[in-house]
């Protein structure tokens, strides 16, 4: 039964070093495949545009404020409505240019139904933009 050492005098130990020459030559072969390449990733095509001296149009649209109260009124902006004035108002509201957001604030123990039949109303009248005004936490 033979026993070896580990001792490095017969030169058939593990190599301790990295071989720096073979990663140089990789880093190299891909520094100038970018250099080729970035170039032809900048395409551009030289066109003379026209010249315009318009503003973009930043019209806000106008926002309705329909509130429910906890009793279950609807209050179209201050006024008290009913459901059939509510609808009414909501269709005439979807046929303005450009068409209002429609901003709902409830009170926090107001029935989700009621809520829910707000914004069926909404929706079935034509108004595709409801938002829920809430108050922040502090």
């Amino acid at each position: 039964m033979a026993v070896s050492d580990f001792s490095d005098d017969d030169g058939d130990g593990v190599m301790s070093e990295i071989n720096m020459t073979p990663l140089v030559d990789v880093m190299l072969v891909l520094l100038i495949i970018f250099l080729v390449t970035v170039p032809v990733m900048q395409h551009a095509v030289k066109i003379d545009l026209p010249h315009a001296s318009s503003q973009p149009e930043d019209v806000k649209p106008a926002h309705i404020d329909v509130s429910i109260r906890v009793d279950g009124t609807v209050l179209w902006g201050d006024q008290p409505v009913d459901d059939a004035t509510l609808r009414a108002k909501i269709a005439g509201a979807a046929q303005a240019t450009p068409q209002p957001e429609l901003h709902l604030r409830a009170d926090r123990k107001v029935p989700y139904e009621r809520v829910a039949d707000v914004m069926s109303a909404a929706q079935a009248g034509g108004l595709t933009r409801i938002g829920f005004v809430t108050k922040p936490t502090h």
